[in-house]
C-alpha cells in the first residue's frame, strides 16, 4: 500500500545501522522502514535551516520513542564529533544521506556544499574505516551527468563535467569512496537518486514550491516551457532499493566489468536509483491541479544556468544487483503527494 512502509528482508549481521540525514525526505522515511523491520538504528542530523526545521522535527516525531532508535543532533563537519560518533556506536552498516541539497542554491553558497558534502563525507569515510564498518551506501546525485550525455543514462555515462557545485561535490564523493574501497577494502554502494517525491517530500523541490502557490492561488515560476523532462521517483521505492542495495555487500572489483573506474580488487559499486520513466513539468502541473482541485497560474522565466534539460535512469543493472527497481507511476505518485499534502498544511 502506498504511503506505508513495506517489510524488506535485511540480514546484516546485529541489524545495527547508522542513517545520517535522518531528519530529511528520504532519511526519515528510511529509519522508519528500518525499525518496524525491527532494526537497531542510530539517526543523526544537524537540522540545518536550508527550509523549516519544524518539517524535520515532524519527520522526526514519528521515530521518537521507537525501540530501537536513537537521535544524536550533530553536524557531521565536525571532524572530532564524528570519530567519536562513529566510537560510541559501532554500525554494522552505514547509510549515509546527510548533505547540502539544492542544484540552484549552490551557486549562490559553494562554500555550504563543501563543508557539508565533501567535509562531511570524509568524515564519514574515516569514521567507517575506523570502525570496521561491513558496508556504507551513500547518496550521489543524477546531477553529475553531463548534460549532452545520451539518455537513459548509464551508470558509465559520461560525468567528469558537473555542472553544478552541488553536482561536484556529490562526483567528488564517489572518487573519495573509491579511494576508500581501495586503499581500505572498505565496501561502499553509491545511488544516484533522480528527482525524489512524494509525502513528507523536501519544501525546496519544484512540485512541493507548486503546490505551496496553487493552494494559496498565487502563481507558480516555471523555469522555460516546462517541457524539461525529470525522473520522478517515489518516495517508497527508494527507500526499498535503499534497503536492498544495503544488504549487498559489493565484493571486490564489484562493477570493474561495466566501470572502467574502478581499479581491481575494489568493493566498490554505483547504481541509478530513478523511475527509469521521465515526466515533463507541465505533466506534473497537470497532475497537482487534478489532486489538488486548483488550476495553476504559471509565471514563465529564463532557463536556470544550472538546470539540466532532461533526466532519465536506466536501471538494469539496479535491478540485476538488487532484484528491484522503482515501479510507481507518477499518476499515483502525485496523488498520493497530494493527499499528504492537504493533511499536513490545512
Amino acid at each position: 500500500m502506498l504511503g506505508t512502509t513495506k517489510t524488506i528482508d535485511v540480514s546484516l549481521p546485529n541489524e545495527s545501522y547508522l542513517v545520517t540525514g535522518a531528519a530529511g525526505f528520504i532519511g526519515a522515511q528510511l529509519c522508519l522502514t528500518l525499525l518496524q523491520n525491527g532494526r537497531q538504528v542510530v539517526g543523526v542530523d544537524n537540522f540545518s535551516p536550508y527550509y523549516d526545521p519544524t518539517l524535520k522535527r515532524d519527520r522526526v516525531n514519528r521515530l521518537l520513542g521507537r525501540p530501537g532508535f536513537e537521535l544524536i543532533e550533530q553536524d557531521l563537519a565536525d571532524s572530532k564529533a564524528a570519530v567519536d560518533l562513529f566510537r560510541g556506536c559501532r554500525p554494522e552498516a552505514v547509510i549515509h544521506l546527510a548533505a547540502q541539497p539544492g542544484v540552484a542554491h549552490s551557486t549562490t553558497d559553494p562554500l555550504a556544499y563543501v563543508q557539508s558534502n565533501v567535509v562531511g563525507m570524509m568524515n564519514v569515510l574515516e569514521g567507517c574505516r575506523l570502525s570496521e564498518v561491513k558496508h556504507l551506501v551513500y547518496a550521489s546525485s543524477s546531477s553529475v551527468y553531463e548534460a549532452q550525455a545520451p539518455l537513459p543514462w548509464s551508470i558509465d555515462a559520461p560525468a567528469g563535467h558537473p555542472v553544478s557545485v552541488y553536482a561536484a561535490t556529490k562526483r567528488s564523493n564517489e572518487l573519495m569512496a573509491h579511494s576508500y574501497s581501495h586503499l581500505f577494502g572498505l565496501p561502499t554502494t553509491g545511488l544516484r537518486f533522480f528527482t525524489a517525491y512524494g509525502p513528507w517530500g523536501r519544501p525546496d523541490m519544484a512540485y512541493y514550491k507548486f503546490a505551496l502557490k496553487m493552494a494559496s492561488r498565487e502563481p507558480i515560476t516555471i523555469y522555460g516551457d516546462g517541457s524539461q523532462l525529470r525522473d520522478f521517483t517515489y518516495i517508497d521505492d527508494i527507500v526499498e532499493a535503499v534497503v536492498e542495495a544495503c544488504d549487498q555487500i559489493p565484493p571486490p572489483a564489484a562493477q570493474a566489468s561495466s566501470d572502467t573506474d574502478v581499479n581491481p580488487g575494489t568493493p566498490y559499486r554505483l547504481f541509478n536509483l530513478g523511475h527509469g520513466e521521465p515526466v515533463s513539468i507541465n505533466r506534473i502541473i497537470e497532475l497537482l491541479e487534478e489532486n489538488l482541485g486548483v488550476e495553476a497560474i504559471p509565471r514563465r522565466q529564463s532557463p536556470r544556468r544550472a538546470d539540466l534539460p532532461a533526466t532519465r535512469a536506466e536501471v538494469g543493472e539496479l535491478r540485476e544487483t538488487v532484484g528491484f527497481s522503482p515501479s510507481t507511476p507518477v499518476e499515483v505518485g502525485v496523488k498520493e503527494f497530494a493527499r499528504w499534502f492537504l493533511n499536513y498544511h490545512y
